[in-house]
């Protein structure tokens, strides 16, 4: 329109100063925001379009004749004027500091008018109103024809209050406050128009207004008992609270509820003529009398002129319109009498050629919508007439003379279309009539844009943003991906910056909870939006898209936000990058509680870490690596040793901080757990392992990259492949080392090369692995030797690092340097084997993982040699010198957890059993019950049955004794009959046979063993062996002289009754075994522990009444006491006061003593 030459500002200048131009004589417009004003002069902030004649003004507003216009034109008169005063205003400044965005100044001119005294309502306004400050969202169709740009006057309140014509917007705090002020003057006297000649067309509905609308839809449906449509209006409508009005964003009260205003809406409404805009200016109490007597004067007498001035003005353009008219259809009489004359071949009409220049060149350019950029298939018809009444088919549609300087001339250089005419002499008058009766509409929003056709790609681009935001809402959820293409294409060429942000965010809220693959075409469409625009558009349109949904309801956008931020690091500016989209990632992973998303960041901040340049970023790399390893999600944990720490460690080594600063930094923090008073956090230590253990592939490139012999790496002839085995798994693509190094040739070059450097030349000048030898293995070697071999979770972890750390590092590497280390410690030599007496060394973790991580690293006959022997060695010296076997113990844990190492550990067994030692012979018959598990039955039957059965022939009982562990494991691990009754018998020789009868040692074993073994071995071994023996026993244990064995013994069998009573009973022992057993225990407990009789008789009232139950009905399912015992409060008062007593004989015993 031609209303978009027209600076928009001049508006709000003549508005600004009217009362002091008044004074003056000086026609203008009514001001809405009239505040104090002194003498002007000329104004320096008015840029120059302020000044232009309003001669040119007025004729620029000829070919859109609007009230707007006439303001425009009026506003510049007086603009002219007020060049001529001598001083400006304060409101003058105020005005100009708003209009060129100077807000921080404004503020502060602000602040020291209200320190002197002289508050300026404009400013007051102004900073009052939320919605100045808040991010604009678009700007509505109506605004972009008429050319306003991002001002506007200040909030203004309508004199019309009804929903019909309130302006929700302009109240609100909402960023569409901008555009829908700036149609403040024309906004009601254009909707009545509408509503009067077109009733059924009206402009795209506003968000507030949506937001206040679906607010009271909700309010009528709740009220009238539509619940179920109410809730799922809400659904519908997830980003609205229903339950507060505040949330609409209005700054007004509630409005009536919809049927109040569907009763009120047939009132008619007043006109605009009618409607007076009020202003905020001074109180009325701070002016003089004789001021307001003069004020109210001179506003009744600017009324006046201003409302001459419009009506003059007004008379003006409907004259031009209708001379404008007449002419036209002059023009369209002349065109179909001209095309009358011409008859066009009748056998190529396509061919027909272009009417005479004259023709064409006689016909004024006629005004044009969107600047000639569209075709508009309405033809020439007046503005106010119906579509129907629009020109025949037979005009001819012309080039404009102007589009041959735009971009796009091409597209519009094809010839003129001439349509086939014919042979009629129809009035124009009737031809108009007759074509009226084809039903074609362009009132509606869709009709005009479907009436004019796009003639270049910068029309199409404008056509697209408009119409994909009323498209996006019809389409099918699981369809909206379809429309991804078509929004970024738009979004890229789109010229209005405003309308490429509505695209956007369109598109990342183009599906409510978008799965994998819809996320994977977002954000694939967001790369090649980014490779098209460039890091400054991607920072300015696509990263506040991701900022506003940080921190979205829905897991999935937070997790889009999360992929995006790392899909589009590369694209990025290198300062955004390590600051704005690091922070963001930072905050996501510190505050969300979604796993997925958690993963997500993880993964993005690896590829920032790919991407970074900032040193000064390590530190903050580094704590958000901490944080992530301490994720309690595995999802996020998997992620960071995948991605995040290789793309880190690559960073590092860049910087040379890996074998500085990175791996010392996390070895100190081992070192500080290990020194910690309140025990050692296994999570934490854990943590930091498997940190380490990610760092062991980029060390190791680190070594062979800038070792002696990089000089002399070739590429160039056969290299020999890298054997299959050469190093451990990766655990991604990340960790591999060909990856890392640039190719699996230049690896395998490298390779060679090392083990040559190693086996030949020396380390010599060899720093990176210098630093591994002399610096990183003492050091995590020390650290082996603090940890508590007892935990079997340290154990392995240790052991799974430097198993992971000699097979990347190589055979030779193993063995020249690692091996010779732990030897040096352990000191293993058989000439030392009788000085070795109380070896502390011995007895520490070094052992099992020096057993288990660097001696097990290869697998060939002389590496199991060499574990054979070191398992031995450590066997013999702890036996001989009395030591704890935790260290052997774990030893045969470790390796037993992998059957291919039983045949290895049965045979240092051998060793032991076939020893000269009793001492040692002990040590190996307990080290049998280790291993069985996950055994073979086979192996079993074939070497630890025999190898036990040698070890019960000995002459010492100690040695006999400690084999019943091994035969209690056997019974309840194997399942072969012939096996079972060789260890039945066994065992019986032991509780029958009378030398063992006084063996107080071996009854403690048996019981403690029948109790670990019983729930779980077979149910004929428990019924006919187990429980028959556990009688015997307490019964012998009634008549026992002495007190602290019959404490022993009463200890265990009442470990082993409970154990036992889980398991399903039959009748028959329950009444011959399992309740006479448990009554000879309850004499025990009597005399020693009233607490324990407690539980005993529970445990008998319960056992006889299952046996009544039987003996009156079938019973159903199984006898399960402890089952039955749970909701017992004698259990639960037995159980808080005894606390550990159950677990411990020791301290059961001292309760015993002091019951004496």
């Amino acid at each position: 329109m031609a209303a978009g030459n027209v600076n928009p500002f001049n508006l709000s200048d003549s508005e600004d100063e009217a009362d002091q131009r008044a004074e003056d004589g000086v026609h203008i417009e009514k001001s809405p925001s009239v505040g104090t004003q002194g003498p002007s002069s000329n104004n320096p902030f008015s840029p120059q379009a302020d000044a232009e004649p309003p001669a040119l003004l007025v004729s620029s507003t000829r070919t859109s004749p609007c009230v707007e216009g006439i303001s425009v034109s009026v506003a510049a008169a007086a603009m002219t004027v007020a060049l001529a005063e001598t001083r400006v205003s304060v409101d003058v400044i105020a005005a100009q500091l708003i209009r060129d965005h100077y807000i921080l100044t404004a503020l502060e001119f602000h602040t020291e008018l209200l320190e002197s005294g002289r508050e300026l309502p404009r400013l007051r306004d102004y900073f009052s109103n939320p919605g100045n400050f808040e991010r604009q969202t678009g700007t509505p169709p109506a605004c972009k024809e008429q050319g306003l740009g991002p001002g506007g006057p200040l909030n203004r309140a309508g004199s019309i209050s009804t929903l019909d014509s309130l302006d929700f917007a302009r109240y609100s705090d909402d960023g569409n406050r901008e555009s829908d002020e700036r149609v403040a003057e024309s906004d009601t006297q254009e909707r009545n128009k509408n509503y009067s000649s077109h009733p059924e067309t009206q402009e795209p509905i506003r968000p507030l207004e949506k937001r206040a609308l679906n607010f009271l839809v909700n309010e009528y449906l709740l009220k009238n008992e539509y619940k179920l449509s109410a809730i799922t209006f809400s659904d519908e409508n997830d980003d609205q609270d229903f339950e507060l009005w505040d949330d609409v964003g209005l700054n007004i009260p509630k409005p009536p509820d919809l049927l109040q205003i569907y009763r009120n809406c047939g009132s008619a409404l007043p006109s605009p003529r009618n409607t007076v805009d009020v202003a905020v200016g001074v109180e009325s109490g701070e002016l003089t009398g004789n001021y307001i007597t003069q004020k109210s004067d001179l506003l009744q007498q600017q009324q006046t002129e201003v409302v001459e001035e419009l009506e003059y003005q007004i008379s003006l353009l409907n004259e031009e319109k209708q001379s404008l008219a007449d002419y036209i259809k002059k023009l369209q009489s002349e065109i179909q009498s001209l095309r009358r004359t011409v008859s066009p071949p009748p056998h190529d009409q396509g061919s027909q050629p272009n009417p005479p220049s004259s023709s064409s060149s006689s016909t004024p350019p006629q005004p044009l919508l969107d600047n000639g950029q569209y075709l508009d298939i309405r033809g020439a018809s007046e503005p106010d007439k119906p579509p129907t009444e629009s020109i025949p088919p037979t005009q001819t549609i012309s080039n404009p003379t102007h589009t041959s300087s735009q971009p796009h001339a091409k597209l519009k250089s094809r010839g003129t279309v001439v349509f086939d005419q014919p042979n009629r002499k129809l009035s124009p008058a009737f031809q108009q009539a007759l074509l009226s009766f084809c039903k074609m509409s362009a009132d509606s929003r869709l009709g005009a844009e479907v009436s004019r056709i796009a003639d270049n790609e910068e029309s199409v681009m404008l056509m697209l943003g408009r119409c994909l935001p009323h498209i996006v809402p019809n389409v099918l959820l699981a369809k909206r991906e379809e429309l991804i293409p078509l929004i970024l294409c738009t979004a890229c060429l789109h010229p209005e910056p405003k309308e490429r942000d509505q695209l956007l965010h369109i598109l990342f809220n183009l599906i409510k909870r978008p799965d994998d693959e819809q996320r994977q075409m977002i954000l694939t469409g967001c790369v090649a939006f980014a490779r098209h625009v460039g890091p400054t558009r991607v920072e300015a349109e696509l990263l506040p898209q991701c900022w506003e949904q940080i921190n979205h309801k829905y897991p999935e956008r937070r997790l889009l936000v999360a992929e995006a931020c790392g899909a589009l690091a590369p694209y990025l500016p290198k300062e955004i990058r390590s600051s704005l989209v690091l922070s963001m990632l930072q905050q996501m992973l510190a505050e969300d509680k979604a796993d997925m998303v958690r993963e997500a960041v993880v993964k993005s901040l690896a590829i920032i870490m790919g991407y970074i340049d900032d040193p000064d970023k390590y530190s903050q790399g580094f704590e958000l690596m901490l944080l992530s390893l301490g994720d309690p999600s595995e999802r996020v944990v998997s992620a960071i040793h995948q991605v995040f720490i290789p793309a880190f460690a690559a960073w590092t080594t860049e910087l040379g901080n890996l074998q500085t600063t990175l791996i010392p930094s996390l070895l100190a923090r081992i070192e500080k757990l290990l020194k910690g008073e309140h025990g050692l956090d296994e999570h934490k230590l854990h943590m930091f392992l498997s940190a380490l253990q990610s760092l062991i592939p980029p060390l190791f490139s680190v070594v062979i990259q800038n070792a002696p012999f990089t000089h002399r790496v070739n590429l160039q002839g056969d290299i020999p492949p890298i054997e299959v085995t050469r190093f451990p798994r990766p655990a991604s693509p990340l960790q591999d080392i060909a990856t890392i190094v640039g190719s699996r040739e230049t690896l395998s070059a490298l390779l060679i090369l090392y083990d040559y450097q190693l086996e030949h030349e020396g380390t010599t000048g060899w720093d990176s692995l210098l630093w591994v030898v002399n610096q990183l293995l003492p050091q995590l070697i020390d650290i082996v030797g603090r940890i508590n071999v007892a935990s079997t979770t340290c154990v392995h972890e240790f052991s799974r690092f430097f198993w992971r750390l000699c097979r990347t590092f190589g055979k030779i590497f193993t063995n020249t340097k690692v091996k010779p280390q732990f030897q040096e410690i352990l000191r293993l030599s058989e000439e030392n084997v009788d000085a070795l007496t109380g070896n502390g060394i011995l007895t520490k973790a070094t052992v099992p993982i020096y057993a288990t991580g660097v001696l097990t690293c290869y697998n060939q006959d002389e590496d199991r040699k060499l574990l054979v022997g070191f398992l031995e060695d450590v066997m013999t010296t702890l036996s001989l010198s009395h030591a704890p076997l935790d260290s052997l113990k774990a030893s045969f844990v470790e390796l037993g957890a992998n059957p291919v190492y039983h045949e290895l550990l049965l045979t240092v067994l051998w060793y032991g059993v076939v020893h000269t030692s009793a001492l040692v012979r002990c040590t190996a018959a307990r080290m049998f019950e280790l291993i069985l598990r996950g055994m073979s039955e086979a192996l079993i039957d074939r070497r630890v049955a025999p190898a036990l059965i040698t070890l019960c022939s000995g002459p010492e009982f100690s040695v006999r004794i400690s084999t019943i562990p091994a035969f209690g494991t056997i019974m309840e691990t194997v399942t072969q009959k012939e096996l079972l009754e060789r260890v039945k018998m066994q065992l019986a020789s032991f509780l029958e046979d009378p030398q063992y009868q006084d063996q107080h040692s071996l009854h403690m074993e048996i019981i403690r063993t029948f109790g670990r073994v019983g729930p779980n071995a077979e149910p004929r071994f428990r019924d006919e062996f187990v429980l028959p023996h556990l009688h015997k026993l307490a019964l012998g244990n009634n008549v026992q002289a002495t007190e602290s064995k019959r404490i022993d013994i009463a200890t265990q069998l009442f470990e082993a009754y409970s154990a036992l009573s889980c398991c399903f009973i039959s009748e028959e022992l329950m009444v011959n075994h399992f309740l006479p057993g448990l009554r000879c225990l309850r004499t025990d407990m009597e005399q020693l522990s009233p607490e324990h009789e407690v539980i005993l008789s529970s445990m008998i009232k319960e056992g006889e009444m299952k046996v009544e139950n039987r003996g009156i009905g079938q019973a159903e399912g199984s006898v399960s006491i402890a089952a039955s015992l749970v909701g017992e409060d004698a259990k639960t008062k037995f159980l808080s006061k005894m606390g550990q007593l159950t677990t411990s004989g020791a301290m059961l015993a001292n309760v015993f003593q002091r019951k004496k």
